[in-house]
């Protein structure tokens, strides 16, 4: 096989390969010949099928597997040879062939840029920390005690309001028939929770205990369900009892209640979780203080154009209303798909392009750190973050170990932000780093003047109002009341 390169403009690498027809139809030859030792066919015995038979039946198959492992073999043997660091995924691309006859193809990737060591002793950063006050404290268990109020039955007779609890016995139908998971007796339902389909609540008010009634309500259009998305229905509604919040007095029979031995523990328990909190938020703070310091230091290089490209559409759809409709989904084509950045102004497009620029050069310095540092995530680290991930899917374990055993890149995406954290912890041990103590408005502060940041700020306004809009799911408030009581007990 003839290898030579073909270009070198930038990062970009072109190199060029020629496989004659004699190479190929030896290596055919040769993986004919080990598989009629393996291979079993009716009419003859293991190991003994000709290798003319063989050729026949897998010939087509062989040559394939054939080809791709000797472009396979090419792309590390140009990647070993020039000593290369590769940046992007190595394109293949066959500019001539016919069967009997000489392979031609281009090999062609980017490179990692050259880059200046950085002096990172010369780092000055402050570490911001927090202390939990008491107030904080009271107030977060105000908070829960206001989402976990107990329900009083309601003494004297009166029409169901708002804010109520209603002891309901229901099944829904349509067109007549019941349909599964559409019934349930004794269930606890709060006027007002939103967590039934929207007009099943509204179609309480006003009822009496002891009565029963139908609700009409369609089921939404986009409902999960698609055989009852917009279907109209009808709810049989027994009450049975009628219930009105309470107070809820915050003492040890309250934290008993969440699992806690006394008030004091539940204190305790409140105040790690705050902390915890608050670490996830000195941490971000303190790796966008590194990340700047080391924006400023690192000199200029090329980034891989690739890189940009793919991390500028990243932002350009996270910037965008419609970012969910415009992502695109595993197996599209993407030549059918919308820019990503379709629709934007100019100066969005200007800052989505910095901002991509930035990601990839920092992605880079950080990855030069590591590298010139030996630092590496351990087959035990990748390992536990998967079973962490795993552990997301409660009942799903299984399938999600499966999944990253057979998918090395998405692995390998969870290994990303691991290596990323060694490299932030090293520099700031190296940096010159002094505590900060600063108030909890000052650590949640978004530095508007921070232009760097205004695509995600704009992308969190946007999940918001998405969020506002859209109605929460079925039983929302008791799900929320039971992760409270479960987080309450892992504190």
């Amino acid at each position: 096989m003839e290898i030579s390169q073909k270009s070198a403009e930038g990062l970009k690498r072109e190199f060029s390969l020629v496989m004659t027809a004699a190479e190929i139809s030896d290596k055919v030859d040769e993986r004919i010949t080990s598989l009629a030792t393996e291979v079993k066919m009716p009419g003859f015995r293991p190991g003994k099928v000709p290798a003319s038979v063989v050729k026949s039946r897998y010939g087509k198959q062989v040559l394939g597997e054939v080809l791709q492992g000797s472009l396979d073999d090419a792309t590390r043997k140009v990647i070993e040879d020039n000593d290369l660091r590769v940046a992007t995924t190595p394109g293949l691309s066959v500019d001539e062939y016919e069967e009997g006859g000489d392979l031609k193809a281009t090999i062609s990737f980017e490179i990692m840029p050259e880059i200046d060591p950085v002096d990172l002793s010369t780092i000055t950063l402050e570490r911001p920390v927090v202390e939990v006050s008491d107030t904080e404290v009271d107030e977060a268990i105000e908070r829960i005690a206001s989402e976990n109020k107990p329900s009083n039955p309601v003494e004297k007779p009166r029409a169901i309001k708002d804010g109520d609890t209603a002891v309901i016995n229901f099944i829904g139908r349509i067109d007549g028939e019941a349909f599964e998971g559409g019934s349930a007796e004794g269930h606890h339902l709060t006027i007002g929770s939103n967590s039934f389909i929207p007009g099943f609540e509204e179609g309480l008010v006003g009822a009496m205990p002891g009565t029963t009634i139908d609700v009409k309500v369609p089921f939404p259009e986009e409902y999960p369900a698609a055989h009852l998305a917009g279907k109209e229905s009808i709810f049989e509604v027994t009450i049975t009892e009628l219930r009105e919040p309470g107070d809820a007095k915050i003492d040890d029979a309250f934290a008993q209640s969440l699992g806690l031995e006394d008030l004091a523990g539940l204190k305790d328990a409140v105040r790690d979780q705050i902390n915890r909190q608050h670490a996830t938020a000195t941490r971000n703070k303190i790796k966008t203080a590194v990340l700047d310091s080391l924006d400023g230091i690192s000199g200029e290089f090329d980034v891989p154009p690739t890189l940009v490209s793919q991390e500028y559409d990243s932002i350009c759809r996270a910037m965008k209303p419609d970012a969910a409709q415009n992502e695109p989904a595993e197996g599209d084509d993407q030549a059918d798909m919308p820019a990503a950045d379709e629709g934007m102004s100019d100066d969005d497009k200007a800052e989505a392009d910095s901002l991509a620029r930035r990601r990839v050069r920092l992605g880079m310095v950080l990855t030069d750190i590591g590298r010139t540092n030996n630092l590496q995530v351990t087959e035990e680290e990748r390992n536990r973050a998967i079973f962490t991930e795993a552990q997301r899917y409660p009942g799903q374990e299984k399938d999600v170990l499966d999944y990253f055993q057979q998918n090395p890149q998405a692995a390998q995406q969870l290994v990303g932000p691991l290596f990323e954290d060694k490299v932030i912890d090293f520099i700031l041990e190296m940096a010159k780093v002094e505590d900060n103590l600063i108030t909890v408005e000052e650590l949640y502060r978004v530095e508007d003047e921070a232009a760097k940041a205004k695509p995600a700020k704009k992308a969190a306004k946007k999940s918001a109002k998405k969020a506002a809009a859209k109605k929460p799911a079925a039983k929302k408030a008791a799900s929320k009341k039971a992760a409270t009581k479960k987080a309450a007990k892992k504190s």
